[in-house]
Formats: C-alpha cells, sequence, structure tokens
C-alpha cells in the first residue's frame, strides 16, 4: 500500500499543468518535477546545476541566516550577503548613541575591522534524503501523540547513524502533513561577522509606511562575512579564524533586468496554509487576523509616539517595533486579499468538488469525512484560538510579564529537597546577566501604557471561561486600570534594573516568598496557569484531531491532483525550496497599472528631511544630482528594486534571486501588500515578490560607501 502511495506521489507530480508560476519546489525533485516547466519559462543551466550532492550547485552558495532569514555568498571569501532587517538586531547590538550603526552605517575597512555577532549563526544544506520508508511503516494506526513520540523517536536513530563520524548536523521534517519525509543534513558555521551596513535611511527607506508595499525604494541588505578554522570547519569564534573558503558563490550580473525576464528565488520560505479548509480560511480572516491586528496596533502606537520624540527610545526600540510591526501589517493584507479573491467561497467549491471525487476512488470516504470533520472542528476550536491569540498578544506582549516568567526557574529550584544550591547560584548568576540584557531596550513608561490597554483588552476579548481570573481589579482597585498598572510597576522587582539586581544579589530558597509575592511575577503565574490550565490542553488535543485528519484530507487532494494531472507542491515549513517566475509589474486595483521597477529619481520623490521614514543621506543625494552611479546605472538613473512573480513568503528575505544562468540579480526582501494572502491562496495577477536590485546594492557599496574592496572580491559579470 505505502509503495503504491508513494508511486502516486511521483506520478502526481511528474504529470503537471503548472498554475502561472505558484509553487515552493524541492529542489531535489526538481530533475523530477519540474525540469521541462523550468526551461520552458527560461531556465539556461543543467536542473542539477541548482541542486546536486554529487558536484557544486546553487544550493552551496545559500545559507540559512540566523534561523529566521535566507542569506547567499558572493565570494570566494566567505562574504555573505542578506536583508539589512534580517541583520538589524546585529546592527542594533553594535550601535550605541555614539557609534549609532543604526543610522549612520557601518563599514569595515578590512577584514580587521569586523565585528563578531555572537550567537549569530549560517547554516549550509549539505543534502536532503528522502526517509519516508523508514518513518511511515512504523507508525501507521497511531495516536497522534504517540505518532509524534514513534516519528521523533525514528528520527532519531536515522539522524544518529546519518551523522556519525562528522561534524555535520541534521532534523528531519515532515511534508505534506506528514505524509513524507524528509533529512535535512547541515553544517552550522557559528563565526559570523559584521562587515558592512548602510545607515537607517538607506536600508530601512520608507520604514513602516513603505513596508510591503509597491513602488519601493528601500536598499534592503547587510553583508557578513562568515568564518572558520585553518582546516575550513566551523568554530567558535576566535582571532585565529580564517574567512571560509566556499563551495561555490554567485557571480554577480551587472547587466540588469527587463521585462519578463526568468527568475528564480532559493531560499528558505517559512511557513504556508495552502490546503486547509473552508472553516480554517474562515477563522483566519474572521477572527485570527482581526484580534492579532487589533492587539499589536495597541503596542505599535504607544511604541511609534516614543520613538519619535526621543533618540535613545528610537534606538532601543527600533528592531522591536519592526518585529511586530511586520506581522501586523502583513495581516492587514492578507485578510484584504482574502476577501477580495472570495477564498471562503472558492474553498468551499473546491470541497464540494472534492467530495464529488472521493465516490469514486478507493479511500474516498475517508477522505470525504476528513474535510467534513475538519470544518465542524475548526468551528468548535475557535474560543480558544481566540484565548490563544488573546494570551500571546495581549499578555505576552507587555515585556515586564515576559521578563517576570523567566524567573519560574527559581522557583522550581527552591521547591525541590533538597535545594541544589549551585545550580540556584548558577541560575540567579544567569538572570542577572540576562537583566543586563533586557534593561539595556527597555523603558518602563511604556510598558505601562501598553500593560494599562492590553490586560484590558486580554480580559475583555478573551471568552470568559477561558480567562484568568483577575477580578482584584475590580475589588481592589475598583475597576481603575491605571491604579492597577501603578501598582504593578511600583511593587514589582522586575520594573527597573536597580530593584532587580537587589532582589538577586541576596537571592536564597529562604526568600522564595519575595518571588511568589511579586505583583508582576504572581499575574504573569495566574495567567500562565489559566492559559495551560483552561485552552493549552483542549487547543492541543482540538489541533491534534486536526493534524490527524488535515494529513487524510491532504493525501486525498494529492491523490486527486493526480487525477487531474495537475501536482501541488508542500507547504513551506523553513526547509529549502525553489521558486521561479519572471520580471513583472502588476495591477492593484482598477485604473492603477505598476511597472516592474523604480528608480532613485523616487527616493528623490518621497524624500523628507522632516521624517525620519523619508530622510535620505545627504551623499546620496549629492550621487543623484551628479548622476555618479558608475557602472550601476543604465539611462541616467539607477534601478532600486524591481518585481517578479516568484511565490514567496516570511523565510525568504535575504533570499537570492537569479536569473536563468544562476547569476545573482537582487536580494529578495518583501512581498507586495495586496498579495500577502499568498500564504493561504495565491493569486497570479497580484502575488509580487520585491527584489533589491544588485546594482543598487553595489553602487551604495561602491560609490556611496567608498568600500570598493568588498565589491573587488565577488566575481561581477558584465
Amino acid at each position: 500500500m505505502l509503495k503504491k502511495f508513494i508511486f502516486i506521489v511521483l506520478l502526481f507530480l511528474q504529470s503537471f499543468n503548472l498554475k502561472a508560476d505558484e509553487g515552493m519546489w524541492l529542489p531535489m525533485l526538481l530533475q523530477t518535477i519540474n525540469a521541462d516547466a523550468l526551461y520552458s519559462k527560461g531556465l539556461k543551466i543543467p536542473i542539477d546545476s541548482i541542486y546536486s550532492v554529487n558536484k557544486t550547485s546553487l544550493k552551496d552558495a545559500i545559507v540559512h541566516f540566523g534561523g529566521g532569514c535566507t542569506g547567499e555568498i558572493i565570494s570566494n571569501k566567505g562574504l555573505l550577503l542578506t536583508n539589512h532587517h534580517c541583520g538589524y538586531s546585529q546592527i542594533q547590538s553594535h550601535s550605541t548613541v555614539e557609534h549609532d550603526y543604526l543610522t549612520n552605517g557601518f563599514w569595515a575597512k578590512n577584514m580587521s575591522e569586523e565585528l563578531p555577532c555572537p550567537g549569530l549563526t549560517a547554516t549550509f544544506i549539505i543534502r536532503i534524503d528522502d526517509v519516508t520508508d523508514a518513518i511511515i511503516n512504523q507508525v501507521n494506526g497511531l495516536k497522534e501523540d504517540e505518532r509524534n513520540k514513534k516519528v521523533k523517536e525514528i528520527s532519531e536513530q536515522l539522524i544518529k547513524k546519518a551523522i556519525e563520524g562528522t561534524h555535520y548536523s541534521a532534523d528531519i521534517k515532515p511534508f505534506y502533513y506528514g505524509n513524507k519525509y524528509f533529512m535535512i543534513v547541515t553544517e552550522i558555521f557559528k563565526d559570523v561577522r559584521m562587515v558592512g551596513a548602510p545607515p537607517s535611511a538607506i536600508g530601512k527607506f520608507g520604514a513602516d509606511a513603505d513596508n510591503w508595499m509597491w513602488p519601493r525604494h528601500t536598499g534592503d541588505f547587510a553583508i557578513f562575512r562568515i568564518y572558520a578554522d585553518k582546516n575550513n570547519q566551523p568554530a567558535e569564534y576566535s582571532k585565529d579564524n580564517v574567512p571560509f573558503i566556499p563551495r561555490h558563490s554567485f557571480p554577480i550580473s551587472i547587466k540588469g533586468v527587463k521585462e519578463n525576464d526568468f527568475t528564480m528565488v532559493y531560499g528558505f520560505p517559512g511557513r504556508t496554509q495552502e490546503y486547509i479548509s473552508k472553516e480554517a480560511v474562515r477563522t483566519i480572516i474572521e477572527n485570527t487576523d482581526p484580534n492579532r491586528i487589533k492587539l499589536r496596533d495597541i503596542r505599535l502606537k504607544i511604541m511609534g509616539e516614543a520613538m519619535r520624540n526621543n533618540d535613545t527610545i528610537r534606538l532601543q526600540y527600533a528592531s522591536k517595533y519592526a518585529n511586530v510591526e511586520n506581522a501586523y501589517k502583513k495581516w492587514q493584507g492578507e485578510v484584504l486579499g482574502l476577501k477580495r479573491l472570495n477564498a471562503i467561497e472558492k474553498k468551499a467549491d473546491f470541497e464540494t468538488k472534492f467530495i464529488s471525487w472521493t465516490k469514486n476512488v478507493k479511500d474516498g470516504q475517508d477522505y470525504a469525512n476528513a474535510v467534513i470533520q475538519l470544518n465542524e472542528l475548526y468551528q468548535k476550536i475557535r474560543p480558544y484560538s481566540a484565548a490563544l491569540d488573546y494570551y500571546a498578544e495581549g499578555i505576552k506582549g507587555i515585556d515586564l510579564l515576559n521578563f517576570a516568567g523567566n524567573f519560574t526557574k527559581l522557583e522550581k529550584l527552591c521547591e525541590k529537597e533538597p535545594v541544589d544550591e549551585k545550580a540556584l547560584s548558577d541560575a540567579v548568576d544567569q538572570l542577572k546577566k540576562s537583566a543586563n540584557g533586557f534593561f539595556k531596550n527597555y523603558n518602563a513608561g511604556i510598558d505601562k501604557a501598553i500593560f494599562e490597554q492590553l490586560i484590558q483588552e486580554y480580559r475583555n476579548g478573551t471568552p470568559n471561561d477561558l480567562v484568568a481570573d483577575l477580578s482584584m481589579i475590580d475589588k481592589k482597585f475598583k475597576g481603575d486600570y491605571h491604579k492597577y498598572t501603578e501598582y504593578i510597576f511600583g511593587k514589582s522587582h522586575f520594573s527597573d534594573l536597580a530593584k532587580t539586581e537587589k532582589f538577586l544579589s541576596n537571592f536564597s530558597a529562604k526568600k522564595l516568598k519575595s518571588l511568589t509575592n511579586d505583583p508582576a511575577y504572581h499575574l504573569m503565574n495566574v495567567c500562565a496557569v489559566a492559559y495551560a490550565d483552561k485552552v493549552s490542553i483542549p487547543y492541543k488535543n482540538l489541533m491534534n484531531e486536526i493534524e490527524l485528519l488535515q494529513r487524510t484530507y491532504m493525501k486525498g487532494q494529492m491523490e486527486m491532483a493526480n487525477d487531474e494531472k495537475q501536482k501541488i507542491y508542500p507547504d513551506a515549513n523553513m526547509t529549502l525550496r525553489l521558486a521561479y517566475g519572471k520580471v513583472e509589474g502588476y495591477e492593484p486595483r482598477d485604473g492603477i497599472v505598476y511597472k516592474y521597477y523604480t528608480t532613485l529619481t523616487g527616493v528623490m520623490e518621497k524624500y523628507d528631511s522632516t521624517n525620519y521614514d523619508f530622510n535620505a543621506p545627504a551623499k546620496l543625494l549629492d550621487l543623484y544630482r551628479k548622476k555618479d552611479f558608475g557602472e550601476y546605472g543604465s539611462n541616467g538613473n539607477i534601478t532600486p528594486c524591481f518585481l517578479a512573480s516568484n511565490h514567496t513568503t516570511g523565510g525568504n528575505s535575504g533570499s537570492p534571486v537569479l536569473n536563468a544562468y544562476g547569476q545573482l540579480i537582487g536580494t529578495n526582501f518583501d512581498r507586495v501588500w495586496e498579495g500577502t494572502m499568498s500564504d493561504i491562496m495565491f493569486d497570479p495577477e497580484r502575488c509580487r515578490n520585491i527584489t533589491l536590485d544588485i546594482r543598487y546594492t553595489l553602487f551604495i557599496i561602491d560609490k556611496f560607501a567608498g568600500a570598493r574592496w568588498l565589491v573587488d572580491e565577488m566575481n561581477i559579470v558584465k
């Protein structure tokens, strides 16, 4: 039965009618699945030049950057290109008021000036192996919890065998909701140093106003370098380490792009949900996204106002604000896009067709029951989903409560008999270090304002039977949230560094009550316990049922696709994927047509020296006036950004955008707002990825920053 199913998977993947440029494809299956489509679109290199385990290929120049973005190798000395927003926290960590690299940029003049970035990693893919056969036969028929445990057990055995005697790491991930499994063998480098970053007025030009938007003029890039030991293998930071010599680095084309040119995006897309049921989509449109948008809007307004009025706060909260704002704006576009596409109705139509198809196939009743039961479960889970949103975005959106929650480890250690004094002392020391990091980027006034509003939202928005008991606000403070906020922050040990240090300086098991009686710690604990007892367990149980049914529904969709000579790609799960499309503009609304590129003239049009988001460096303005674009411009201007129809999502930030010859033509950094629903439903008419043109990157490095030594490292194809 398993062999027959795998045969069906391969068969439907081979017989395919590609809808526009939708898809995030597994690179090791390109030869079998996508070869004809790739060549018909314009690919000019052999498929095994994209992915191979037997020879150097494009995959060897791609890294998973810091676990959340993508980066690409652009020199034979380990030079790494990614997005400014991917390296933002590293730039921020090196910034001070005296050395404000966020505002002024940073450019090492030589390798000795490159800055270490503790904790930052760059991960290469060595190979991807299909291990479905080794897992599926042993887990069929098991309950979901038992199945997950068994998959973990088998995976650990397979991984141990695969990496034995090597310095590699490995992970096994499910695809198609657990209908397939692949093992990803990796090489992780831990000495990554910051080499260069433009000022935020270039790297973040347009900031929040332009985020997810087109036309775009953002120079969203940063340069790092990977270092290795003398044997060219991964090593912890050491001054004796040397620049890594990569298996492959991308040649860089400065020919430029034109409309309808073939493009590829090669990277690590994060998460998509293309195959969920209509009630799952309804939950996103009508419940989950609106809840999260409302709660993040509160935080953003409070942080934004404070940042505009104080440079120190702007530096402290820059990365935090960007992280909160990114998903907030994406969810807004997602809801609008799904509504415009009539996504719920389209899903319903598909399900009607699907159920009709199931009547004539083996296991058809199981497939039909799966989609029917999925829709019922998504209606049942909505109250718990709302409670999760208000806890995750409300309670956990308050910095003080998150920080206080870190001290639960002390309570657990103190409750053990006998108390392990060394472990307790180590935990205290660790908390002392983390306190310094936390308060470096913390402002109690901002957090108070956020606290006062989010606590109210949490109580009002969480279903009554699932909310924590915070009746003391009514009893002791007569419903006055301002007084309650002042009480929490005034009495807590954890609202400023001095009080936290004093609390930790003489902490012992005998002083446990001073922790458990702390109002912020107590509040966090009450909310966490309520969430664990009332929400987490039933939510998890329902999600286990959903996961099991989704696996069956997915299997049915795969078989139906095969019957109709279609193919469907697995949802993104932060694994290496290839998307392909072409350079093209789009029509966002009736009567509006966007061309596929922008020019530096657009920066001048948006430029406003009184607006932080649209200010521009004087040197950039001067270069524009002089038309001093070097070899990177054309027709008296230069192109910061261009559009293409590659299917991307979060995680693709920093991904190389390649031409038909596998040469680097840009760096992916965003999607258009009208296309953000592509994680759930792709629209070929409006889904576009936004690319930073590599010529603009080189122009900034060379002409603006004067860092020609970096360009000289690269292989420039003219």
